[in-house]
């Protein structure tokens, strides 16, 4: 163990070097970090990071290997920049915004790249398609990696039928609906281990109550049943924040009719029911999905997401594209891998290179799996 630590250490040392310059700062009070590897040419891409709990660390202006996970892209001689957003949470405008201004202040300070490329993991997946849907103009194409990529009023929708159902199922172990999305001002959002810790609680209870039940639950939101209880924890964080944000709550499930369980009237007649008491448009308008894109675009996703499933993101977006016509821009591209942007770097790079080479030859990339 301490001869691996050892190698860890050293091949973490040697790969830091390549890093000529680091700069950091803050934008409208949103921290930002830029590094430049020794081989820079003039390229740059814009990274946009997921979903944080409030509270959590940012994982770019401090966290050390955030240097390490944009290798893929350093490696080819590109300097990433990065903001963390004035706030954490749901932030998908918000990222949108400071990744933007991130970008001016990049061409302010070391003038305009030779190229430009958008990326970005989970929310920040969604925030790189807002940016080529709204912004694309000022790149040359985007890699979106595990995606928010749908409409984000029907993403976060998910969160909260999938503790609707679960209510009914396994009653007293989850807060009611009611109670999460009820407005408090001085209401704090749980911590990241706080979350954890509660999804042990609920994996501990619901398999000793019926295991072949959460088995059943699990197909229904395509979740691997040892995933239901994080899940389940992560979703609750994200219908509070956005309750927060909001002023209110924004769903409405009393014209809902749920099916494919296995007692479907039951469900139905037992699932709890709220009305939206605030606009959609608080929290979900501003870069909401369009699906108006203009430049090469390549989707990275894995086989399996117990975050956002593959089809429940890209299906609905695909949609989009067809609709307006754009699949000339467009280009999924799949992984084995099992979990939520659990990407190697290989992989991210195979796509990378795959998204440079359609935007030098002009010749569109082939979707499909990426080994």
């Amino acid at each position: 163990m301490k001869k691996l630590a050892f190698l860890l250490l050293i091949s973490s040392g040697l790969f830091a070097q390549n890093i000529a310059k680091t700069d950091t700062g803050s934008i409208n009070g949103a921290a930002y970090r830029i590094i430049f590897p020794k081989n820079w040419n003039k390229k740059l891409v814009m990274y946009a990071h997921g979903y944080e709990f409030t509270g959590t660390q940012p994982r770019q202006s401090k966290s050390p290997d955030w240097i390490e996970r944009m290798k893929p892209f350093t490696q080819n001689g590109f300097a990433v920049a990065a903001s963390d957003y004035q706030f954490q949470g749901l932030a998908l405008a918000q990222g949108v915004d400071d990744t933007e201004k991130l970008r001016q202040h990049f061409i302010r300070t070391y003038g305009q790249p030779d190229s430009t490329f958008i990326a970005g993991h989970s929310m920040g997946g969604g925030v790189t398609l807002a940016t080529l849907e709204n912004f694309g103009q000022f790149y040359n194409g985007g890699l979106p990696m595990c995606p928010l990529a749908g409409r984000i009023y029907l993403q976060t929708r998910k969160e909260f039928d999938l503790i609707a159902t679960f209510n009914v199922l396994f009653p007293g172990l989850m807060p009611s609906l009611k109670e999460i999305l009820t407005f408090d001002a001085n209401a704090l959002p749980s911590n990241m281990g706080q979350a954890f810790g509660k999804a042990m609680q609920i994996k501990k209870a619901i398999f000793a109550k019926d295991s072949m039940g959460v088995v059943s639950f699990a197909k229904h939101f395509d979740l691997k049943p040892d995933d239901v209880s994080f899940a389940l924890a992560f979703g609750e964080n994200v219908l509070r924040d956005v309750v927060k944000k909001s002023g209110g709550n924004p769903y409405d499930n009393t014209n809902t009719i749920y099916g494919r369980f296995e007692d479907n009237l039951m469900m139905n007649q037992k699932v709890e029911r709220i009305a939206a008491n605030v606009s959609q448009s608080a929290n979900f308008s501003k870069y909401d999905r369009t699906g108006q894109i203009s430049k090469p675009t390549i989707v990275l996703h894995t086989i399996y997401d117990q975050l956002i499933p593959a089809d429940f993101a890209i299906v609905p977006y695909e949609n989009l594209i067809q609709k307006n016509g754009n699949q000339e821009y467009y280009v999924v591209k799949y992984t084995s891998g099992q979990g939520h942007c659990n990407f190697t770097p290989e992989q991210t790079g195979k796509a990378f290179d795959a998204l440079r080479n359609w935007v030098k030859t002009g010749v569109k990339a082939e979707a499909g799996f990426v080994e």
